[in-house]
């Protein structure tokens, strides 16, 4: 079993913000893979399919960003699943808008999700895409920005990132993580 968990905060109020392209990224392969991300389970929003031939589970944590291990870990327990199967998508202030980082391990950043990860997982080292979002011009609150929704300009460059992501997750489904950094990290 392979699993994706998009970070990201539930309701209509964070939709489409920059804090939430895991959420549009789960999103984006649910409509590809015809998976319905609607049962409540594990706190979160879960979806079940097959893809590729492979059982696939996509997570949308419904605990808000900064307790998205909770959600994660009670997935982990629930299903018996391994850390090593799955990939965590979400937003990076250190990446350029449009760009994506693939990484199998490192620190929160500052990323209070990731660092609700770390917490409840107990490791650093977890298969993760980093999406790009860039950091605010000065003097701009980063809570107000994270919170903020992609201006026109930036929505092509969003889609093709939510495309690129999409299909290293699809391309991660068969291939070792090693293998997809090294042809989705440019």
């Amino acid at each position: 079993m392979r699993w994706i968990a998009g970070l990201g905060n539930p309701g209509t109020a964070y939709q489409g913000t920059r804090h939430n392209v895991g959420f549009m990224v789960i999103d984006e392969l649910a409509r590809r893979w015809g998976i319905n991300v609607t049962q409540n389970k594990c706190k979160a929003l879960i979806g079940e399919g097959n893809v590729q031939g492979t059982k696939v589970v996509l997570i949308k944590p419904m605990t808000y960003m900064n307790l998205s291990g909770e959600s994660v870990r009670s997935f982990l327990d629930y299903f018996k699943a391994d850390l090593a199967d799955g990939v965590i998508v979400y937003d990076d202030l250190d990446t350029e808008i449009g760009k994506l980082r693939l990484r199998y391990q490192g620190s929160a950043g500052g990323h209070n999700g990731i660092k609700s990860l770390i917490q409840h997982l107990g490791t650093q080292t977890f298969d993760r895409v980093r999406m790009g979002i860039s950091r605010p011009q000065p003097g701009m609150n980063i809570a107000d920005y994270v919170l903020s929704s992609f201006p026109k300009s930036e929505q092509e460059q969003l889609a093709a990132m939510i495309a690129g992501a999409c299909e290293a997750i699809e391309y991660r489904l068969k291939a070792p993580f090693e293998e997809t950094m090294a042809k989705f990290n440019r």
